[in-house]
């Protein structure tokens, strides 16, 4: 029952306020949005409070009939690996919310209604257990997300929603053909765990590799199917942007370890080579691609892509440092990049500009915005004590019991990371102050400074103290890794 809330709470709450009208209802569309995400997010800790550490397989199930003619289930089920993203997720909607509350002025109902409804759907995609089900949830997501960007962009918002829908439109209809053939070959089932047991030849488990890889690979993204989320980044809403870096992406990384790793252990291995050389393409060549950028969105964008690359590292080096090490770095990048997409919304919502080159000098105005900017620009570098270290160096240690010169590779990401972080910190904060505009800006407002508030808090935390993060995923790890049958480290 719990999962089922996590869900249709959020859903429910922006249908109803999708249903108070228009905008001279925005007062009451607001309370609706936050008294929505914030139940959608209590609802969500009896998760964590009840999970039982030492049991690896699926919690709180829950399983229905939906059409059963065909052997589609309304099947869900939480483990280790999945359990903390919904949790996320959550978290995350509520921020979202509260940062959205005074800067969306039209259309309110909408906006709320769409982060509420992708929340819901977002939750279904990490609670799925049913083939079809988490097919269409993962579908759904396109939907809310479209519109967002559609509708509450900037100048060339409708090209980047387009580039956006196709793009992960056309890497999920080859996944559906994936799953079709599985369903066939089970017998008619659309039972994820009944898959896992599948005897696969290698030759169809590499055909399935690559079906499923193209819609992963675009959701995560992989280098070379990149290209949209830079574009959809710079004209999505603050709002937008903040989703779509923190959950969405994630998507892809979670398809990864719930599909392609037990369902094709043999691809999984041939391939791995392949996966490696993508994943380390990402974390050097985009990020010194982030070097070059001059939109703080654009290189906070194409720093997430390059981050990503050691999500999909760490779990194609097959040892429980690296797998854990990816899935800690996903939840530690939602964190992270939620924090650096806020952080340029404030500034844009007083100057209306995300060019580097505009700012300068505005610690002088703004010692508050200034001093969480730097504790969020320090955890993009991966400064220990941060999230942002913990998962980048697990996976380097997964690494260099595969191979030392690998690991070297990944672990450029801290060095071109820092580069670009800080070369825009330093511009845009230090310094005198840049022009009249920058001298007029006012500092983070209560509501502001509580959403960066909290996600400051939930950095450091998991940067001091990440048991609570690891002590969770390490049982359904390590019976993946059975599964996979691959030595543990």
């Amino acid at each position: 029952m719990l999962l089922s809330l996590a869900i249709w709470v959020p859903i429910l709450a922006g249908l109803l306020a999708l249903a108070t009208g228009g905008d001279r209802n925005a007062p009451l569309q607001r309370q609706i949005a936050l008294a929505g995400a914030i139940a959608g997010f209590l609802v969500t800790l009896p998760l964590y409070t009840g999970f039982d550490l030492r049991n690896p397989g699926m919690q709180f199930v829950e399983h229905r009939a939906w059409i059963p003619q065909f052997n589609v289930f309304y099947t869900l089920g939480v483990d280790g690996i999945s359990m903390l993203f919904i949790l996320l997720n959550a978290f995350t909607t509520v921020l979202v919310v509260i940062a959205g509350w005074s800067v969306i002025q039209q259309r309110v109902a909408q906006y709320m209604g769409a982060f509420l409804l992708m929340s819901g759907l977002l939750n279904g995609v990490f609670c799925a257990l049913d083939g079809l089900l988490f097919y269409v949830f993962f579908e759904a997501t396109l939907i809310p997300m479209f519109v967002i960007i559609g509708v509450w962009g900037g100048a060339n918002r409708v090209y980047a929603a387009l580039k956006f829908f196709l793009y992960t439109l056309f890497g999920s209809l080859l996944m559906l053909v994936a799953l079709l053939y599985l369903y066939n070959k089970s017998g008619g089932s659309f039972a994820i765990r009944d898959w896992w047991k599948l005897p696969l030849p290698l030759a169809a488990q590499l055909w399935l590799f690559f079906g499923l890889l193209f819609a992963f690979a675009v959701k995560v993204p992989m280098w070379p199917v990149h290209t949209w989320l830079p574009d959809a980044h710079v004209e999505a809403p603050t709002g937008g942007s903040v989703v779509l870096a923190a959950i969405m992406l994630k998507l892809g990384a979670y398809g990864f370890v719930r599909f392609t790793l037990p369902i094709l252990p043999d691809a999984s291995r041939e391939l791995a080579w392949l996966m490696i050389a993508l994943s380390l393409i990402a974390v050097v060549y985009i990020g010194l691609v982030a070097l070059v950028q001059t939109d703080m969105k654009k290189l906070i964008a194409y720093s997430s892509i390059s981050h990503m690359g050691f999500v999909t590292l760490g779990f194609f080096i097959f040892n429980s440092y690296g797998i854990e090490g990816a899935l800690i770095q996903m939840i530690s990048h939602g964190f992270i990049s939620a924090a650096m997409f806020l952080c340029v919304g404030v500034m844009y919502d007083r100057m209306y500009t995300r060019n580097i080159a505009d700012y300068g000098g505005v610690v002088n105005t703004m010692p508050k915005f200034a001093a969480f900017m730097m504790l969020f620009a320090m955890a993009n570098c991966g400064l220990p004590a941060t999230s942002g270290f913990v998962g980048e160096f697990m996976v380097i240690m997964g690494t260099i019991k595969v191979s030392f010169w690998l690991a070297f590779a990944a672990a450029t990401t801290l060095v071109f990371g820092a580069a670009y972080t800080l070369w825009m910190y330093k511009r845009v904060i230090f310094g005198a102050i840049g022009n009249e505009e920058v001298a007029k800006l006012k500092d983070l407002n209560s509501r502001e400074f509580l959403v960066l508030g909290l996600l400051a808090i939930a950095v450091l935390f998991m940067g001091i103290y990440p048991l609570p993060f690891t002590e969770v995923m390490h049982a359904s790890v390590n019976d993946l890794l059975r599964h996979m049958a691959l030595p543990k480290f």
